[in-house]
């Protein structure tokens, strides 16, 4: 059986729709008029938002999931609130 493929959107791809798009592909693009795309997550300020690594206890890191969960909140927001807090104090 084969397997059905999508498109990111989810539109399927038909043997139809994969010749159109290999025959617009060896047509040529031009590149003049295509729309640059953002790759990533956007910037939580201005320029480029640094990405901080570190490990954690476990105990800490399921605390921390939770109060996420109970505000509706990402991890990363709730973290980036804490450490806030801690060095402003």
């Amino acid at each position: 059986m084969a397997r059905v493929r999508k498109t990111k959107s989810g539109a399927v791809l038909t043997p139809e729709v994969e010749e159109a798009l290999a025959d617009e592909a060896e047509a040529g693009y031009d590149l003049d008029v295509a729309t640059p795309r953002k790759v990533g997550r956007p910037s939580l300020g201005r320029g480029v938002s640094p990405r901080l690594d570190l490990r954690i206890e476990p105990d800490l890191a399921e605390a921390l999931h939770e109060r996420a969960e109970e505000e509706h909140r990402s991890v990363s927001a709730v973290a980036r609130d804490a450490l806030r807090r801690y060095l402003a104090s």
